[in-house]
């Protein structure tokens, strides 16, 4: 069974993209910005000099910043959509 596509390395492009590189040896860039949801991305989202501090974790294949916060791998490999997309609203009960 083949292992899945994970990142090696990435670049910094502008505002919010990345180039990144992939174990399969291909490159692409990404437009992080549709990934930056919830609490732990505000201070990635809000400013830039926190957003520039993300580097590849090689343990777990993928982007982290210094916060915790991290994006999965599938996600960005793949171009899947995330989860929080995916979730639909939970009723309310009157």
């Amino acid at each position: 069974m083949p292992r899945p596509t994970r990142i090696q390395s990435v670049e910094l492009e502008h505002h919010f993209t990345v180039r990144l590189g992939l174990t399969d040896g291909h490159q692409k860039s990404v437009d992080l910005e549709k990934y930056l949801r919830g609490p732990i991305f505000e201070p990635i989202r809000n400013n830039p000099s926190e957003f520039a501090k993300l580097y590849v974790d090689p343990r777990a294949g993928t982007i982290v910043w210094p916060n915790g916060a991290d994006i999965d791998p599938d996600v960005l490999c793949d171009d899947l959509t995330p989860c929080y997309a995916c979730d639909k609203p939970t009723p309310t009960r009157s």
